[in-house]
């Protein structure tokens, strides 16, 4: 029975300073990389085939940090744009807490965790999975149909995506979902 696990890259600069990411390319912080190792030793008795992950440094650093922990530094990896963060426009290095302060809570609650709501300038989780779910089914799920065990390494949201996607939740219910950084999550497929 193959296995796709999923691990959402560990803490980032911008997750410490509390930003706005979305595709800014910004790397981990120490504990970004204990989390990522963490990741690892959990996932030795995994044996991966293959692992995919987006083209954003702080994914790729945790994809490597997290083989060299499980002993599988040599697994073979591919990047693609399509497992990026999605792209939050014109909030993109701002303070969270700021932008709460000038739009209100309810507002960057609903530009954070709506499926169909864009942040200004930026993608709405609906616009994610658009690019993440065919990608899934292109290059990631003809692996797991041949049963082999595959890791992804991603971010908050396109990580939320291809789990709407896996668990079948729905747009309202995938609002109150949120991914820690570095923890595996296990799919038997």
């Amino acid at each position: 029975m193959p296995v796709l696990v999923l691990v959402r890259h560990g803490q980032s600069t911008y997750n410490l300073q509390n930003l706005f990411t979305g595709e800014t390319d910004v790397p981990l912080t120490p504990q970004g990389r204990e989390e990522a190792k963490a990741a690892g030793e959990k996932l030795k008795d995994t044996p991966f085939d293959h692992g995919f992950t987006s083209v954003l440094q702080r994914a790729i650093e945790t994809m490597s940090l997290l083989l060299e922990a499980a002993h599988q530094p040599d697994l073979p990896v591919t990047r693609d744009r399509a497992l990026n963060e999605r792209n939050y426009g014109n909030l993109q290095g701002l303070n969270k807490a700021d932008i709460a302060k000038k739009y209100g809570e309810e507002q960057v609650a609903i530009w954070r965790r709506s499926y169909t709501v864009r942040p200004p300038g930026g993608e709405s989780l609906e616009d994610t999975y658009k690019r993440v779910i065919p990608y899934y089914e292109g290059h990631i799920l003809p692996l797991l149909q041949k049963g082999e065990n595959i890791l992804v390494v991603a971010h908050g949201n396109s990580l939320r995506a291809l789990m709407m996607y896996l668990e079948k939740i729905s747009e309202d219910d995938i609002a109150h979902v949120d991914l820690a950084t570095g923890v595996p999550r296990f799919y038997h497929l």
